[in-house]
């Protein structure tokens, strides 16, 4: 599959080495770059950038027809709390600035260094949370997840990422300010 990352920080360059490494055609690209061509040119398009680019990167690009894929965490600077959440969601808002964009709230979860290590904790794949409004963009989202060696986990429709979001800020506390250390991760069990 086609893919385009824009975002080149520790997720994005995570997500890109394992994406390639999976077999799928990785481009990706930052602020400075084409990214109006880079987006032509995709099927599947992920943002790997803070919340607060997304505005920006509307602007640059016609994302009409493309998966969009937000793995966001809208934090406050200080890592004290979420800019917006609970009526809304950082995927949300985004889906609004791309209208004709089908966006798509994934691995906003997993930290960056998973992807160097596996992609699982104690030996079990990590797993991520895929909200969508579209089944297929949902399925195709959670195809590139197991495809890479996480576990997807359906999370219903896009405005669940209203919750997705909180939980990744919980996981921010966790590794980072709680001191548990960025190898931990979520994980729902089923009997």
């Amino acid at each position: 599959m086609k893919l385009t990352i824009i975002g080149n920080g520790n997720i994005g360059s995570g997500l890109a080495g394992a994406l390639a490494g999976a077999g799928h055609n990785v481009t990706t690209v930052d602020q400075g770059d084409d990214i109006a061509a880079a987006v032509a040119g995709a099927e599947v398009v992920i943002l790997a950038t803070p919340y607060g680019a997304a505005a920006d990167i509307a602007g640059l690009a016609d994302f009409a027809g493309k998966t969009v894929v937000d793995v966001s965490n809208p934090i406050t600077a200080d890592f004290s709390g979420l800019l917006v959440g609970h009526d809304t969601s950082a995927a949300e808002s985004i889906a609004a600035l791309l209208p004709g964009a089908t966006v798509v709230k994934a691995f906003n979860t997993v930290f960056a260094q998973h992807y160097a290590s596996g992609l699982k904790v104690a030996g079990t794949p990590i797993q991520t949370y895929v909200a969508a409004d579209d089944d297929a963009a949902r399925d195709t989202v959670m195809a590139l997840a197991k495809d890479i060696g996480l576990a997807p986990v359906s999370a219903g429709p896009l405005k669940n990422a209203r919750y997705l979001e909180p939980l990744g800020f919980m996981n921010i506390q966790f590794g980072y300010v709680l001191g548990m250390g960025p190898t931990v991760a979520p994980q729902w069990l089923a009997a």
